[in-house]
């Protein structure tokens, strides 16, 4: 592969894809989530931050085209000739009346260098109406769509506050396919009381749902979220730097050779991360992987029959 990793990154699909060096640049577009205004909870899932996911996104006092100058800016010494796609990453970005989200999607669209869009949400939050702009959207520019699964173990999922079944999921991503809209499946590794083949079950599950892309994230322990007070009150397994890197090698090893892998980790906001510390070091758990893979001779799509 162009990168010498042993699975499709996103690197390479977005190069082979847009022709380029390709970077997101994280987008608040101040939307907020069914899970925490009372629709279905106030909660929100117990492992999410108060900036629902999106810690290191700008504030969303700016205007998005604000936002995606200045980011691209910092960028622009280190990527000069790079394209860019406009990652509508903090909460949940379907969750408002049609005509804000195509204001706001279109106003990314329109912003230089943009040369797609990605948008994170939940598959509870795809109605007729938005996937009709979704699908206005998909034939002018690339897009893609991310849902948080975060596990297929319907127990867990009431554990963690989801909000949402399966069956959910299940039938929105089959109106994506039929949409022909490209589809990105978060999983959550090392949620409470799960073993390995639960989560590799999770693995499983949105592959055969049709997920074109995939995250791996590690579940982190974040300051002031209920996972936190769970965790305090009903103490659960905290994966090691060794077992996580193994569980992601043995989840890349499920993965067929044409779903994108997005994400094998993820960054904590260090002032605010209480569990697990050694996750700090991103570069030095991908570098696991990579080392791990190569001694192996681990691939993606090993361990398919």
């Amino acid at each position: 592969m162009p990168d010498n990793k042993p699975y499709n990154s996103l690197s390479d699909h977005l190069k082979e894809k847009l022709g380029s060096k390709t970077v997101k640049l994280s987008v608040n577009a101040g939307f907020t989530c069914p899970n925490r205004d009372g629709k279905i909870s106030t909660g929100g899932c117990i492992f999410c931050s108060g900036s629902g996911s999106g810690d290191f996104a700008p504030s969303a006092e700016l205007s998005i085209a604000e936002q995606l100058r200045l980011s691209r800016e910092k960028l622009s010494g280190k990527w000069p000739n790079a394209k860019y796609i406009a990652y509508f990453q903090a909460f949940t970005n379907t969750y408002a009346p049609i005509d804000e989200l195509r204001k706001k999607y279109y106003e990314a669209l329109n912003c230089e260098g943009i040369s797609g869009i990605a948008i994170a949400t939940r598959p509870d939050c795809i109605d007729d109406e938005i996937l009709e702009l979704l699908k206005e959207i998909n034939s002018k520019t690339y897009l893609w769509v991310e849902f948080g699964l975060q596990t297929s173990d319907e127990d867990t999922a009431i554990l963690i506050n989801r909000g949402y079944k399966n069956e959910v999921y299940l039938s929105t991503m089959e109106k994506m396919k039929t949409a022909g809209i490209e589809t990105v499946t978060h999983i959550i590794l090392g949620l409470p009381y799960e073993d390995r083949q639960t989560m590799l079950n999770s693995v499983d599950f949105a592959v055969s749902a049709g997920t074109d892309g995939i995250k791996l994230q590690l579940l982190h322990i974040i300051r002031g979220t209920k996972l936190e007070a769970l965790y305090n009150q009903k103490p659960f397994h905290i994966m090691s730097r060794d077992e996580y890197t193994d569980t992601v090698i043995e989840c890349i090893e499920h993965l067929p050779p044409n779903v994108v892998i997005h994400r094998l980790t993820g960054d904590g906001n260090r002032n605010e991360l209480i569990e697990p510390k050694w996750s700090m070091d991103k570069r030095g758990v991908l570098n696991e992987i990579h080392r791990k893979m190569k001694i192996t001779n681990s691939f993606q799509g090993k361990l398919l029959k």
